[in-house]
């Protein structure tokens, strides 16, 4: 027997004892777990050191490297997604539908966990305690796969957890990590049909397609993030500098952050100065099209590429366009289906935007860092979906879980 198996068989029987545990029981192991956390952040820490040094050394990109990263503040917002997830309420068995047919059957229809969920992964160390913590608040047992970057970190938080639910009287077996960083081990997971009942990889668009094309198993979609922030003709622009900035410099590597600005011709040739005035002082390369080269000479020049590329660095591309229907038309072909923002002052163009961008998320005056479960109110998240079954953008609990229908008769038969 694999040991991959051993895993899938484990999970199953944890599920159904996970399945019998009670609300309050799962958020006090959760606030356990929280401080757990923050009680071992040194150890923590330690192990983290030694993946960004192998990180180094392996010349990993500034951006990987940030979402490697972990330290006393992120430990702690990692620890406060756990309490966050304890105070949101228990999705399992609320009560979606109820309705009596003519023939007196009552049927109800209820919120379940989905069973065993599979996750994919890479880098982020902070996405070990944030699907673990998503899962077992929904019911689900979860196995997961990090990436061999993060195989210390993910090593230690994952036995932090299973530490703590023994403690609390848990199956340890509701959280299971895979520590084999061969490869192969990956293909192998997604070929777990028999136990694992959804898939869900983050990542890069690589491992993204890979899970896609190759998995037997149920894939929850969640795609890279070539967002866009539209500068419209009526655009403030003391609100649409700060939100560039911030949706650009924040943080570079993460899926919200904005790769791709398209500008209002009729404001280009004094809106482009000024932000390029900004993105000097924060250090990003710019790529434009003819149009803005006309106005920056100094900008370089813009490929088909740029325009639906992640960059996941210091670099943006910009279009000029001459028409909000062009600027819909430009967002709806590069866009990944993540998060998409226009700086207007105009109701009209503002309604527009939002109805016809095909988006998960989809912001007026805002800037598309906000697409994250955290800052949604969902606690952590599980990833952000950028498909249309099931499941779509920041995933939080109601995600994880389906639903059954429950039938109370007296003594029906069917004619």
């Amino acid at each position: 027997m694999s040991n991959l198996t051993e895993m899938g068989q484990k999970a199953v029987a944890a599920k159904y004892d996970l399945q019998k545990t009670g609300t309050e029981k799962k958020n006090l192991a959760l606030c356990e777990i929280a401080a757990a956390l923050r009680n071992n952040s040194s150890d923590l820490i330690a192990a983290n050191q030694i993946d960004l040094a192998a990180g180094k050394e392996k010349q990993m990109h500034q951006g990987l490297l940030d979402r490697l990263m972990l330290d006393e503040k992120r430990i702690d917002a990692m620890a406060a997604g756990l309490e966050q997830v304890a105070l949101l309420p228990d999705p399992v068995g609320e009560e979606l539908e109820h309705f009596v047919r003519p023939n007196g059957l009552q049927i109800t229809k209820v919120r379940v966990p989905i069973g065993v969920i599979g996750i994919i992964y890479e880098s982020r160390p902070n996405v070990t305690a944030d699907a673990f913590s998503l899962c077992f608040k929904s019911g689900n047992a979860v196995i997961l796969k990090g990436g061999s970057d993060a195989i210390h970190s993910n090593v230690v938080i994952t036995s932090i957890i299973r530490n703590t639910l023994v403690s609390c009287g848990i199956n340890p077996d509701v959280l299971q990590l895979i520590e084999d960083t061969d490869r192969s081990i990956v293909q192998k997971f997604m070929k777990m049909n028999e136990y694992v009942d959804v898939l869900i990889p983050r990542g890069s668009a690589g491992l993204i397609r890979n899970v896609v094309e190759n998995s037997t198993i149920p894939v929850i979609e969640t795609g890279t993030g070539n967002c866009h922030i539209y500068v419209d003709e009526q655009a403030d622009f003391e609100k649409a500098i700060p939100i560039i900035i911030n949706a650009k410099t924040q943080r570079i590597g993460v899926c919200n952050a904005a790769e791709s600005l398209v500008i209002h011709e009729e404001i280009s040739d004094v809106f482009l100065p000024l932000l390029a005035k900004e993105m000097h002082a924060h250090h990003v390369e710019m790529r434009g099209d003819a149009d803005t080269r006309k106005i920056l000479p100094d900008v370089i020049p813009a490929t088909q590429e740029d325009f639906g590329k992640e960059y996941l660095d210091y670099i943006i591309s910009i279009k000029t366009v001459k028409s909000l229907d062009e600027a819909i038309e430009h967002i709806n072909q590069y866009n990944t289906g993540h998060s998409e923002t226009i700086i207007t002052e105009n109701q009209e163009h503002a309604d527009r935007f939002l109805h016809e961008i095909d988006a998960a998320c989809v912001y007026v005056n805002a800037s598309t860092r906000f697409t994250d479960g955290f800052e949604f109110g969902f606690g952590a998240e599980i990833g952000i979906s950028t498909q249309k079954l099931h499941a779509r953008g920041p995933m939080g609990l109601k995600e994880l879980t389906s639903y059954k229908y429950e039938i109370i008769g007296n003594g029906q038969i069917r004619g």
